[in-house]
């Protein structure tokens, strides 16, 4: 039987403060439940915070995007083994935003998929 997952895109919304303050009353919420997982998406400078906030509670920690290159010349963006090594288990791809916005395509969705994978992360695949 597969285990439900709920999870919440933050957007771009909450400060690291904010972030702190809004996983002590949601480790509270969710308490010590067991029939599905509860992941949080949190913008990038939220990830440090959010993992720390996380460690004594039922809630994983999910970056919105990701590179599917593992490094380069690509400024703003942070890869799968970056994301992991910072405590992130989840890693949303292919957001509608995403291919709104920034022109990702079913080609590079597919290349950051492999890239979390391989990395050990678990990807959140966006198809609609």
């Amino acid at each position: 039987m597969r285990k439900k997952i709920i999870a919440g895109n933050w957007k771009m919304n909450k400060t690291p403060s904010e972030t702190k303050k809004m996983f002590e009353e949601l480790k509270v919420a969710v308490g010590k439940q067991k029939w599905c997982d509860v992941v949080l998406c949190v913008p990038f400078v939220d990830i440090p915070a959010a993992c720390r906030a996380s460690r004594d509670a039922k809630i994983a920690v999910a970056a919105q995007n990701m590179h599917y290159e593992e490094k380069g010349a690509y400024t703003g963006e942070v890869s799968a083994e970056m994301l992991k090594e910072i405590g992130v288990e989840y890693v949303i791809i292919g957001h509608s935003e995403r291919r709104q916005y920034y022109n990702e395509t079913d080609f590079t969705v597919n290349k950051k998929v492999h890239a979390a994978v391989n990395a050990g992360l678990i990807p959140i695949i966006c198809v609609g």
